[in-house]
């Protein structure tokens, strides 16, 4: 096998070919559960969870395609099973429960937010530990999507309206009798 000379020892693209591999799994347990969810929601808000989960999920297999070539580009191997996949990730898989939407919502925005918290430590360890800044590039891209994503989650849960003003509307207080 030919080597690698990208201007990274071995020692640094394998290293950074294991927080790849973290996110990777992070990804792929992600995808799972907003899949499962997106099947699994009910009740007045199904349509709007339905199809925001969906373009989630589509967007997330197109990172989880990114990163293992990302991986691959760095000379490495993705992480390519469920049990890889557990043992890699920082997020829980939920088996055998099935929460209400608003639990839903609250978990994929507990899972992106835990996702966001590592590619932020991932990203530090690329430049200052590993110097690779192609990798630290990619992973800033990659966090910014998840905190898109987790806004729209959050945004769900607040649910409050807003005046055409863009101010939150004053709380009436029931008059005393």
């Amino acid at each position: 096998m030919r080597p690698i000379n990208i201007g990274l020892s071995d020692e640094q693209r394998t290293g950074v070919i294991d927080l790849l591999n973290g996110d990777l799994a992070d990804s792929y347990l992600l995808i799972i559960k907003t899949k499962k969810y997106h099947w699994d929601v009910i009740g007045p808000q199904f349509r709007t969870l339905h199809e925001l989960w969906q373009e989630q999920y589509e967007a997330i297999a197109l990172n989880i395609d990114a990163i293992a070539e990302r991986v691959r580009a760095l000379g490495g191997y993705p992480v390519g099973t469920a049990e890889g996949f557990l043992k890699h990730a920082t997020i829980s898989e939920h088996s055998g429960d099935l929460p209400d939407a608003d639990e839903m919502v609250t978990r994929l925005v507990s899972d992106h937010e835990q996702i966001i918290r590592n590619l932020r430590d991932h990203i530090d360890q690329c430049s200052d530990k590993f110097h690779d800044e192609g990798t630290s590039d990619f992973l800033t891209g990659l966090m910014e999507q998840h905190e898109e994503m987790a806004w729209m989650l959050r945004s769900f849960l607040e649910g409050q309206r807003l005046e055409p003003s863009g101010e939150r509307p004053a709380i009436k207080v029931p008059a005393k009798v």
